[in-house]
């Protein structure tokens, strides 16, 4: 009896030892250093900052406004805002990045009141704000939309009742053009009303919020149905909707539209929110999203009319999206452009066929169609990454002048006058 009861004591312990045994090994496994130094956390007396830190072997975690941020060493060197290592005039990096040791650890860390020092084996010092941290941080970015935006169909955008902007306001002051601004941020149309319908003051117009962007087809152009360039908008033709200038390695961001004179019918403007059917894509085949966004295809324009010459070649997915946090920045739809797919093999190209032909269904139900006639005096912008164009068939004379702008100076005009772009 005694033996099966020493027998029994003695497989717990060596059960027990193997264990112990086991977890060290694996602490050990996991760690850099054979005898890594005790890790704790540091907490803030304050109870209303609710704030903590830990300082690891290749990292440094920070818990603050709930939200848990992992920093590598070398970029809190980097980021270093003192006044040796980032100009405040320029706000411009003065730090040599490629100078700092890529194994750097700060010798000490130390919490004061909202400010976090490093202090590194050199002696510099680096000072954070916690706030800094949580906007400039990973997990934070994750969390953060770039640009905010109000999906629609045709009713959603109807029952918004967005009015024009009338032109001397848009052009003479800046309540008028930040209404204007916010308004084609949020929705990615907007329209301006009481134009002369001539180039010149519609040309006018667009600089006020960007620089023309000069293209193959010149810097402001003014065209009819004489298909004096090789392309179906300059015919009478109806035009399925799609997106301008895919084939252009970036396309162009801004579109404008000004209806100078038509003497007939038909021709009205079709505007569908691309973003709005790709979310529709998104909640209903979310691995047809993915794949839209990952396959890389080309758009091609080869122009031979005249004296015009042009081989164009733009490369990019369907659906163009950040990385960090997911979110949609660019729709590169246009069937007429798009060149031989090539760049997948033929099971990758059959499943992006099926997830073409989804977001199409979207784009093309008849409640995401908003019409709109265009006519002299309203001048319609048109966001290019975003809302796709199209028009019905016309008869008579019709005549369009319009430009593109570039889309980093739009989005400038805009921070500049206070909104989130």
């Amino acid at each position: 009896m005694w033996c099966h009861r020493l027998f029994h004591l003695q497989s717990r312990l060596q059960n027990v030892l193997k264990g112990q045994v086991i977890c060290w090994a694996l602490q050990q496994f996991n760690s850099k250093s054979l005898f890594p130094l005790a890790i704790r956390w540091h907490h803030t007396t304050s109870k209303s900052l609710n704030c903590a830190w830990q300082q690891h072997e290749d990292h440094f975690e920070l818990q603050y406004a709930n939200t848990v941020m992992r920093f590598d060493y070398v970029w809190l060197r980097d980021h270093c805002h003192s006044a040796s290592c980032y100009n405040s005039q320029t706000h411009q990096r003065s730090l040599d990045t490629a100078s700092v040791d890529l194994c750097i650890k700060p010798k000490t860390i130390h919490l004061d009141e909202t400010t976090l020092f490093f202090t590194w084996p050199d002696g510099h010092v680096t000072r954070y704000d916690l706030e800094w941290l949580l906007k400039n941080s990973y997990e934070g970015q994750k969390q953060k939309i770039i640009q905010p935006r109000i999906l629609w169909n045709a009713e959603i955008y109807q029952q918004a009742q967005i009015s024009p902007i009338n032109f001397q306001s848009f052009l003479e002051t800046n309540e008028g053009l930040k209404e204007f601004l916010k308004n084609f941020l949020l929705y990615g149309i907007a329209f301006v009303d009481n134009v002369p319908p001539t180039q010149e003051h519609t040309e006018k117009l667009a600089g006020r919020i960007s620089l023309i962007r000069e293209t193959i087809y010149g810097r402001m152009w003014c065209f009819t149905s004489d298909f004096s360039r090789g392309d179906t908008a300059y015919t009478k033709l109806a035009l399925d909707r799609h997106t301008d200038t895919t084939y252009f390695q970036e396309p162009c961001g801004v579109q404008v539209f000004h209806c100078l004179k038509h003497e007939g019918t038909g021709g009205r403007t079709l505007l569908v929110d691309g973003f709005y059917a790709a979310e529709q894509v998104l909640q209903k085949s979310p691995e047809e999203f993915e794949l839209l966004s990952q396959v890389p295809l080309q758009h091609e324009y080869i122009e031979n009319v005249g004296k015009r010459h042009n081989h164009m070649i733009g490369a990019g997915p369907l659906l163009n999206i950040y990385p960090w946090n997911k979110e949609l920045y660019l729709i590169r739809y246009n069937n007429y452009d798009r060149a031989v797919i090539n760049t997948v093999p033929y099971d990758v190209v059959h499943r992006w066929y099926a997830a073409h032909r989804t977001l199409t269904k979207e784009l093309r139900r008849p409640e995401n169609e908003f019409w709109v006639k265009l006519k002299p005096g309203r001048v319609l912008f048109i966001d290019n990454w975003r809302v796709l164009h199209g028009r019905e068939s016309f008869t008579g004379y019709r005549q369009l002048c319009g430009c593109y702008l570039t889309r980093d100076d739009m989005l400038n005009t805009a921070r500049l006058l206070g909104l989130q772009a």
